[in-house]
């Protein structure tokens, strides 16, 4: 049995769009003589469907889809996964399903036992959990037929109470599917292929592994869907960051295949630019945007988005506005003006000076007798905010905010100024990830000038200002963070791991009082293992030191 693995770009709520791509993959499919083609989990509809999943018209859409695909498998077999209705009389209204499509109609259902309820994960809100478990006859093979979570049933925090490929095994499966929607982090896709690997023993059989590929807003899906043999050894391992359609062979007892894996190794840092790179391409492609906005200042952050934005959407969609300062460096404009000619981008230049004096003529009276604070740098922000979101509202054009996770953490950001915009680009990447992303950005050649990556980083918010003023170097500040968020260690936990107390003490301080900005902050492309926003849902008026 030839089967064609099928790893797709959903677009949520577009169903002739997808319904088009799915009926080409099951014509070339048979072309290629394929018996059997498996899609990613809840392909019909797309993945996170969200609230849509409560309203009827978009499951009325959904039903029809399936109705439609259906028909296309008359000399195939198709496994894809789609909403579908409880009838059960009891708890939520849907199913998270795997559908099997033969002969023009649904010949089989099997129903998602585990529903993941932590992190960017919300199923239980949607779907009610299948009670049994049950493997599936499959062209003449006795089959496993498993959706994302139910094979992650022992991973360490995020258990279950029982073990689906336990119980599975015991009617002996000749194949192991597993339909996914799991989304990228740069530190996953080893921990998912143990978690496969494992499961390939437990079940003695070989595993089709399929998973989506793009962005939905903040959600970034790599694929790098994977055929492991009996094994456990990788004998098809499919791109990343790209749709593609590849086969296995189903040969004596195993799995085969005529394709060659890629051995490449993914740098963590690679991993994080391809997937920002597709997260913005997605963001505007499924929106219906075209041109990009932002505020250049010559440091390395908005450099850095700038770079990444020019090569997700292509520098001539791409408008660089310098709003020079009376703090404003000489060399800050000129670094800002050599990432323009690099990149090839459009460019403004907006001088703020006229506009924060007039803010301060107009606010001496009430602030007289007072020192000048962060209350005029922050003025300055937004005045940049300002004008900003004035050339996304007469243009078109949508605002990228350039903070990065160091700053979100920490509150170094000013709302309504330099922490506006849509979407946030690099809110997921912490400021020494920044630097490591520039460099390979620069890999073949300088787009990013030297002189942004190599001096000290400033807001130039008011005279020689540096960040290290306000913060921790950012190789200490980043190392706590981590420990903190990524990790999820209490601050004494992190004290205990050596780090010194006092910083600690202050750097948690800072992320627990700046959760109210992070609320009010855009949506952050997700590349870690725990990114503010759904991920990371904290109380805003808790009084609790963790």
């Amino acid at each position: 049995m030839k089967i064609a693995l099928a790893q797709l770009n959903y677009h949520i709520g577009n169903f002739e769009a997808n319904n088009a791509k799915i009926i080409q993959a099951i014509e070339q499919a048979k072309s290629a003589g394929a018996g059997l083609i498996v899609f990613a989990e809840l392909a019909i509809g797309g993945y996170p469907a969200k609230d849509l999943l409560r309203n009827s018209a978009f499951l009325k859409a959904c039903y029809a889809s399936i109705e439609e695909i259906a028909k296309h498998c008359m000399d195939i077999t198709c496994i894809i996964g789609a909403p579908v209705p409880n009838n059960d009389g009891e708890g939520k209204s849907l199913y998270n399903a795997a559908l099997v499509l033969e002969n023009g109609e649904v010949k089989q259902v099997v129903k998602k036992s585990l529903l993941p309820d932590y992190d960017v994960f919300d199923e239980y809100r949607y779907f009610e959990p299948s009670r049994s478990v049950s493997c599936i006859e499959v062209q003449g093979k006795t089959v496993a037929l498993t959706i994302c979570e139910d094979l992650w049933d022992d991973d360490g925090p995020n258990s279950y109470v029982g073990d689906i490929m336990q119980d599975l095994a015991k009617q002996h499966p000749d194949l192991i599917i597993n339909i996914a929607a799991s989304p990228f982090s740069y530190t996953h896709f080893e921990n998912r292929k143990n978690v496969l690997s494992r499961n390939v023993i437990k079940g003695n059989a070989p595993l089709i592994y399929v998973n989506q590929v793009g962005a939905q807003c903040d959600i970034i899906f790599d694929g790098r869907s994977l055929a492991l043999n009996r094994k456990a050894e990788s004998i098809l391992e499919m791109k990343s960051f790209e749709e593609d359609l590849q086969f296995a062979e189903f040969q004596g007892n195993d799995l085969v295949s005529e394709t060659k894996t890629d051995e490449k190794q993914y740098s963590e840092i690679a991993l994080i630019h391809d997937a920002i790179v597709l997260g913005l391409r997605d963001y505007f492609q499924k929106s219906g945007f075209k041109k990009a906005v932002l505020g250049l200042s010559g440091g390395l952050d908005s450099a850095l988005v700038a770079a990444l934005a020019c090569e997700a959407l292509g520098a001539e969609q791409v408008l660089s506005v310098l709003m020079p300062s009376i703090y404003s460096t000489d060399h800050s404009l000129k670094d800002a003006l050599d990432l323009v000619e690099n990149t090839g981008c459009q460019k403004l230049i907006l001088p703020i000076k006229d506009i924060a004096s007039a803010f301060d003529h107009t606010l001496a009276e009430a602030f007289k007798g007072l020192k000048p604070d962060t209350t005029e740098e922050n003025i300055q922000a937004r005045t940049r905010g300002t004008l900003l979101m004035a050339l996304s509202n007469k243009f078109g054009n949508i605002l990228l905010n350039t903070s990065n996770k160091s700053e979100a953490a920490v509150g170094y950001g000013t709302l309504y100024g330099d922490m506006a915009g849509s979407l946030s680009v690099i809110g997921d990447v912490y400021k020494t990830q920044a630097y490591q992303l520039a460099k390979y950005i620069n890999r073949d050649r300088e787009i990013i000038p030297l002189n942004t990556i190599v001096k000290p980083p400033s807001a130039e918010l008011r005279p020689g200002q540096k960040d290290s003023d306000s913060l921790p170097e950012y190789d200490i500040l980043d190392s706590i963070l981590f420990q903190l968020i990524e990790q999820e260690k209490p601050y004494t936990d992190v004290i205990a791991l050596g780090f010194d107390e006092a910083t600690v003490l202050r750097v948690n301080k800072l992320l627990n009082n700046a959760e109210f900005k992070r609320f009010q902050a855009p949506p952050i492309l997700r590349v870690s293992p725990k990114a503010f926003g759904p991920g990371r849902t904290m109380p805003l008026v808790a009084k609790f030191n963790f």
